[in-house]
């Protein structure tokens, strides 16, 4: 039951985060009948909205007036949405296109629809119970220390260094194989820090990297406190989700840099659209694997077999304008990218979780 508060809370969020960058511009609004006189500047004119003020012609004043203004106003419910969101699932590119074309007030902004997808998203993911498992950070913790106080990492380092030494022990001093096991020995001992026999104690951190930043800093904690660290994973995940965008900008940027008709504004608002029907698509698995049975995981995922693809293929073609084959080749090479955004976002994510 908290999990679904919790995501009513995020969806509110995202919305209200939304609408904070989102102009209001193209709106429905209620018609008027001739000049009136604005309630606010006590302008005369004529239309929606006051050209002195901007206040709305029409003042209503009832209960059902203030559940439309919640609605509209928190989960930004109006005609711009719903103009939105079928181009940005069936016909991206047109979308992308149209908006950067200058068609702004009939649509959610790209910033506006990233924002509430991803806090919506997030969202879905808690009230369908979508989090890191406690067992991961049982498991981290075991992984550092056991009951007894003693490391079952380190442990199983002694016993791996123990069962080296045997058998270099066991090997006449001319054989090949006694420098290769010293080499292993070496990059094992440098791996824990100098001093082996300390391995047995809580006091001897494990040196992963053997940079001081990372393994006295960041893997530290982790190895501290990993439920912690998790959960910082978890929340910043959804708080720094815009990331993303300047990660993913400049590789699209170096798939066109021969082609100066198209800015860094138009790749930005083409990987922010994108994000954003991610983000749906992560919503729709996340309700598809609710489905029980054998076929429910199988389901959940057939979205993003298929769906993801087809929409990036689609939206990079109409969106530029390319052929069928430039359009195929960056979006084999946005395949490989995309990996690599991921990585960098996850490090960011890491690196932010230990502050």
């Amino acid at each position: 039951m908290s999990g679904f508060g919790d995501g009513i809370g995020t969806v509110i969020e995202g919305g209200l985060l939304g609408r904070a960058v989102e102009s209001a511009h193209g709106e429905a609004a209620e018609t008027t009948h001739g000049p009136a006189e604005c309630a606010n500047c006590t302008a005369e004119f004529a239309g929606h909205y006051c050209p002195e003020c901007g206040q709305k012609a029409h003042i209503h004043r009832s209960l059902a007036a203030i559940g439309h203004d919640i609605m509209h106003g928190v989960l930004h419910l109006d005609g711009k949405l719903w103009n939105t969101l079928p181009l940005l699932a069936f016909r991206p590119g047109d979308l992308t296109r149209r908006y950067i074309a200058g068609e702004r007030a009939k649509f959610v902004s790209p910033m506006s629809m990233f924002l509430f997808t991803v806090f919506a998203m997030f969202a879905v993911f808690q009230m369908v119970g979508i989090s890191p498992s406690d067992d991961i950070a049982e498991g981290w913790s075991n992984y550092s220390s056991d009951s007894s106080g003693k490391g079952v990492f380190r442990d199983s380092i002694q016993r791996q260094i123990t069962e080296l030494e045997e058998e270099r022990d066991g090997i006449p001093e001319t054989d090949p194989r006694r420098e290769a096991i010293d080499g292993e020995l070496t990059i094992i001992r440098n791996m824990i820090g100098e001093g082996a026999v300390a391995i047995g104690s809580k006091s001897a951190d494990i040196k992963v990297t053997g940079i001081g930043f990372l393994d006295d800093g960041i893997i530290k904690k982790w190895q501290q406190n990993p439920s912690l660290m998790f959960y910082k994973l978890q929340s910043n995940g959804y708080k720094f989700s815009w990331l993303l965008i300047p990660l993913s900008v400049p590789f699209v940027w170096l798939m066109f840099a021969w082609r100066r008709q198209f800015k860094a504004y138009d790749h930005a608002v083409f990987v922010t659209y994108s994000l954003s029907f991610m983000s749906l698509l992560f919503i729709v698995m996340s309700l598809l694997g609710l489905i029980p049975g054998e076929w429910g995981a199988a389901i959940a995922f057939f979205p993003l077999v298929i769906g993801a693809p087809l929409h990036l293929y689609k939206q990079l073609r109409y969106a530029y304008g390319l052929t069928r084959f430039s359009a195929f080749w960056r979006f084999c090479v946005m395949l490989v990218c995309m990996q690599i955004v991921l990585v960098l976002f996850l490090q960011a994510l890491l690196v932010l979780g230990a502050f």
